[in-house]
C-alpha cells in the first residue's frame, strides 16, 4: 500500500518505518501523506494500542529533500517555505499531537532539521548511543520548523533551545539524555531490542488512559491553573468509565497485575 514507508501491526505495535535509506530517509510530500495516513489507520484501529517510528538504515531521518523543493537547488524560482510547511508538515505535526496513543520515536541514527522536529513530535523518544540530533536549520538560513519552536524549549528550557537552534551543533545521544531531548539511550547492539520492549510495554497499559493523559499534559501547557484542574476534571470523569479502570480496581483488590484490554 505504501511506497516510501513501512507499516505493520502486531501484538498491539504498529511499526511504521520511514522507508527511503538511500536518502537517510528524508522527507518527501509522498512520505508525509503516507505517514499521515498510516496514523489516522494506527488511531483509528483498536488492535494498535502503541506506535513506534522508526528510520531504514542508518539514519532516523536527515530532514526535507531538498530535492523533491522546486526551487530548493537555487537553479529555479525560490520555494515558498510557508506554503510547503502549511501543506505538508503542519498536517503531519497535528497527526503526531492529535493520535490518542503512545507514539515512540525510535532515534538509530541521524534525525536532523524536520527529521529532529518529528522525534520531538512524538510522546516519547529512545536514541541508540550512536545516534544524534542535529537542529541544522541555522546553518542553511533558516528557522526551526514542524514544532521545532514548540517542542524544544518546553523539552529543554528556553535558554538551551535558543542555543541549539542559533548554533546548530550537533546533539549527541547522551547530551540529549542529559538535557531531556531523550527519554532513554542504550547501546546499538541492543537498540532494537530495547525499542521493541519499550513499545511493548506501551502497548499492555490502559490505552484510553494515555490518551487522555497526553491530551490533558498537552492542553495544561497552554492553560491556566483553573482551566488544568477542570480539564483534569472532565478527562478523570471518562477515564473512570472505561472498562480498564474497572479492571484496574478490580485487579488491585485480587493481589494480581491487570489486564488491560485498551478500552
Amino acid at each position: 500500500m505504501y511506497e516510501t514507508i513501512l507499516y505493520e501491526v502486531s501484538d498491539g505495535v504498529a511499526q511504521m518505518t520511514m522507508n527511503r535509506p538511500d536518502k537517510y530517509n528524508a522527507f518527501t510530500g509522498q512520505m508525509i501523506a503516507e505517514m499521515i495516513n498510516a496514523l489516522k489507520k494506527a488511531g483509528k484501529d483498536e488492535a494498535v494500542r502503541c506506535i513506534i517510528l522508526m528510520g531504514a538504515g542508518k539514519a532516523f531521518n536527515a530532514g526535507q529533500d531538498l530535492g523533491d523543493v522546486q526551487g530548493a537547488d537555487t537553479q529555479g524560482a525560490a520555494p515558498n517555505h510557508g506554503d510547503v510547511l502549511r501543506e505538508r508538515y503542519n498536517p503531519l505535526i497535528m497527526q503526531l499531537r492529535n493520535t490518542e496513543k503512545p507514539i515512540v520515536a525510535a532515534v538509530n541514527g541521524v534525525a536532523a532539521g524536520a527529521g529532529m522536529s518529528i522525534a520531538l513530535a512524538c510522546d516519547l523518544r529512545i536514541m541508540s548511543e550512536k545516534a544524534y540530533f542535529v537542529n541544522a536549520f541555522v546553518n542553511i538560513g533558516l528557522v526551526p520548523d514542524s514544532g521545532g519552536c514548540y517542542f524544544l524549549p518546553r523539552l529543554v528550557g528556553m535558554g538551551k533551545a535558543l542555543e541549539l537552534a542559533m548554533t546548530g551543533e550537533r546533539i549527541s545521544a547522551d547530551e540529549a539524555y542529559r538535557i531531556g531531548l531523550a527519554n532513554r539511550v542504550c547501546s546499538a547492539e541492543q537498540f532494537t531490542a530495547e525499542a521493541g520492549q519499550l513499545a511493548a510495554k506501551l502497548a499492555k497499559l490502559p490505552t484510553r488512559a494515555i490518551g487522555l493523559i497526553k491530551r490533558t499534559m498537552h492542553k495544561g501547557l497552554d492553560m491556566n491553573l483553573a482551566q488544568t484542574l477542570e480539564h483534569e476534571a472532565y478527562a478523570q470523569e471518562i477515564a473512570g468509565n472505561t472498562d480498564d479502570h474497572r479492571e484496574g480496581i478490580q485487579a488491585f483488590l485480587e493481589k494480581r497485575p491487570p489486564v488491560f484490554k485498551g478500552v
